[in-house]
């Protein structure tokens, strides 16, 4: 399995889906990141509508970074219509052509002879193992990829994908406000056979909705900040990472600060009781 660093660094916000940073500020953010101790970044081809990986590519080109000290990861499969692909719906492809296609586009658009991880962004109904199997397997062969997963995949779907292709990560939504991995089976399975997992949204709804739920997380938190001598943000942090599947969170923030407490909530160790707490302020009830 390709490693990775425990804390990664999302990009969908760096370009025209949020930021539109300059090739300039994506060079300082990069060696911002890198400095901080994050060697991971994680990419989509849809970002900024088929726009983000270009961009990135052209600000790692110029960064004081060197290729083999990090990795890439990104997703294809999404067909998503934009003004790049103007589409008559969005859909999911697994094809052969689509995958091979859309490799061929990262590596040009990344400006890299290869990508570390690709991951099948979405579970496709009309998805065919076998074909996706061979597709990985020559895309391997051939350098362009060295390590392949999903993202969004059920357990079952994870399994009839690895009847025909090795699994090594799942990137998931988990979070203490989306703890459903954690009891439908999915993080178990993941465990059992041995696939790492990276989760999206790590902070999950807290600051992104308003409502009793984040009312009552909020509260818990206050004595908890203290308690640690963390922010808010690190605490949830610290509470999906005392998992012992060993998440890797991928963060959006772009605050160099931000990402700073992001890494050092690697070192906050909540207690069994306090984990119990936040999850019961989020759930609204006491565990079964």
């Amino acid at each position: 399995m390709t490693s990775l660093s425990r804390v990664i660094s999302g990009t969908m916000t760096w370009g025209s889906w949020g930021k539109g940073f300059s090739t300039a500020q994506m060079q300082s953010l990069i060696e911002t990141v890198y400095g901080l101790g994050i060697t991971t970044f994680d990419h989509a081809d849809i970002y900024g509508g088929y726009t983000t990986e270009a961009e990135f590519g052209e600000a790692f080109a110029s960064a004081a970074v060197d290729r083999e000290s990090v990795q890439f990861v990104t997703k294809c499969g999404i067909q998503y219509p934009c003004e790049e692909r103007p589409l008559s719906v969005k859909h999911y492809d697994t094809s052969a052509n689509h995958i091979r296609q859309s490799v061929e586009a990262s590596l040009r658009h990344l400006q890299t002879e290869y990508v570390d991880v690709l991951l099948i962004h979405r579970p496709s109904p009309l998805m065919d193992p076998h074909e996706i199997g061979d597709t990985v397997a020559a895309l391997k062969d051939e350098g362009k990829i060295h390590g392949f997963g999903v993202s969004n995949f059920t357990p079952s779907q994870m399994a009839r994908l690895q009847s025909c292709v090795e699994v090594d990560w799942n990137q998931i939504e988990c979070s203490l406000t989306h703890e459903v991995p954690m009891n439908d089976g999915t993080l178990d399975y993941m465990a059992v056979h041995d696939i790492g997992a990276m989760a999206w949204a790590p902070l999950g709804s807290v600051f992104k909705e308003q409502g009793e739920r984040q009312t009552r997380i909020l509260s818990a938190l206050k004595p908890l900040c203290e308690q640690y001598q963390a922010s808010e943000d690190q605490l949830l942090l610290a509470w999906l990472l005392k998992h012992p599947s060993g998440i890797h969170p991928v963060v959006g923030t772009t605050s160099p600060d931000r990402l700073e407490l992001a890494i050092n909530a690697i070192n906050i160790e909540l207690s069994l009781t306090d984990w119990f707490i936040m999850l019961e302020a989020a759930k609204g009830v006491q565990v079964a």
